[in-house]
């Protein structure tokens, strides 16, 4: 047999396609073979990374099903933030159930904050629970000291502040029967029996509301009580109860909460302080104007004028407020109009400059978020919401922040 008559190089396996006309080859399918299938577009997902870009996964889509990159990635940031804020008011209702528990741990943290340097000094020579006790008692001493000095103030003023309520009290009733309000006198007669006559007639609900706010003073104290005694532990022993609750942590995780937990507790530190600064600014621009006016009273008012600014952007004018009707009885319409433009006043400086700069150089928080921090949460809950919103608000962006961060070596 010639070599020319053999199979073609290649073996038997190998077809060639016919010549066709035209030029082209024609496939020819072979039995038991399926038929090509057009490849499915491939549509490639890239991340940004310092080095250049770097392919992360291959998404691959049918055709016309092609989901742009935007609307996934939010997508999966919406589902997420929905889990985020499904637990947030799971935590929000379990707060508001327990509020006295809340509130009362709060106060013992401020407490906490105010007393433990102290604490912390007397330490260095004392035993630690001499070191506590002592703390207690100095601050027990100055609450005293500067209540026996409003008492005096007070039992000093008692006997001139009476005449001058007195003639304040005719002349409010000469205000009001002049121009431009024009009130009958007869009106003004019979305002002492009108207010009895109502008293008579709501007897019930008056004591019944009485005895609601009976009920809202006991659990004030009892707060009040628990606050002392949590806030005692704290001092004492509050870095052996974070130590522990540390050590609870999967030790992988345990440098980093720690360290998001300390930052938190400076930034608590650090309302605390912004908090006292804010107070005694507003209590020493109110005690001067009311000294200089010759207002009754100039030195409790001041002190209702400190305490109360421990509540964010409300308590300043409502003990303004009270100094407004102080007085109106005690030196006229006149200095009354004066303490009423110093309420808009002081609660101008205080809401829009005092707190927002104060509050923002302690907690490390725009003034902006500040604002906005105080404003949301009186419209969530109301006294207590306005005073609890920077301190949350400055803490959780503080753990947030640290956990983002890198652990800090040292050499």
């Amino acid at each position: 047999m010639s070599s020319g008559s053999g199979r073609a190089p290649g073996g038997a396996g190998r077809r060639r396609g016919r010549a066709v006309p035209g030029g082209g080859r024609s496939r020819q399918a072979v039995l038991g073979s399926r038929p090509r299938r057009a490849p499915r577009p491939v549509v490639r997902v890239t991340r940004l990374e310092s080095g250049g870009r770097v392919d992360d996964d291959r998404v691959t889509v049918r055709q016309g099903e092609q989901v742009r990159r935007g609307v996934r990635i939010s997508a999966a940031y919406s589902w997420r933030l929905l889990a985020v804020g499904a637990l947030v008011y799971a935590i929000y209702t379990i707060v508001v159930r327990f509020q006295l528990v809340a509130v009362a741990v709060f106060v013992a943290l401020v407490l906490t904050a105010l007393l433990r340097p102290l604490a912390g000094l007397l330490a260095r020579r004392l035993p630690r629970p001499i070191a506590v006790v002592g703390s207690y008692l100095g601050a027990l001493v100055m609450l005293a000291a500067l209540g026996s000095l409003v008492g005096n103030s007070v039992a000093g003023e008692s006997a001139r502040l009476g005449q001058e309520f007195r003639g304040g009290l005719r002349r409010i009733e000469n205000w009001l029967e002049g121009a431009p309000f024009h009130v009958r006198p007869s009106a003004l007669t019979g305002l002492q029996g009108k207010i009895g006559s109502f008293i008579g007639q709501h007897r019930s609900l008056l004591i019944s509301q009485a005895l609601s706010s009976a009920g809202q003073v006991v659990a004030v104290v009892t707060g009040l009580a628990l606050a002392l005694f949590c806030s005692v532990f704290f001092i004492h022993s509050g870095e052996g109860m974070w130590r522990w609750l540390r050590d609870q942590l999967p030790p992988a995780v345990r440098g980093r909460w720690d360290r998001a937990g300390r930052a938190a507790w400076r930034t608590f530190a650090g309302y605390t302080r912004g908090l006292i600064i804010v107070a005694a600014v507003n209590a020493v621009m109110v005690g001067i104007a009311l000294h200089f006016l010759g207002v009754p009273l100039a030195l409790p008012l001041t002190v209702l004028v400190f305490f109360a600014s421990f509540v964010p952007l409300v308590g300043s004018p409502i003990a303004l407020a009270v100094a407004t009707v102080v007085a109106l009885a005690g030196k006229g319409p006149v200095t009354a109009l004066i303490v009423l433009a110093l309420i808009v006043g002081v609660g101008q400086i205080e809401g829009h400059l005092l707190h927002p700069l104060v509050m923002s150089w302690a907690v490390r928080l725009h003034p902006v978020a500040v604002a906005v921090s105080v404003i949301a949460g009186s419209i969530v809950a109301g006294v207590i919401g306005a005073v609890v919103a920077v301190p949350l608000v400055s803490v959780v962006w503080a753990v947030l922040g640290e956990l983002r961060s890198e652990p800090r070596h040292t050499e």
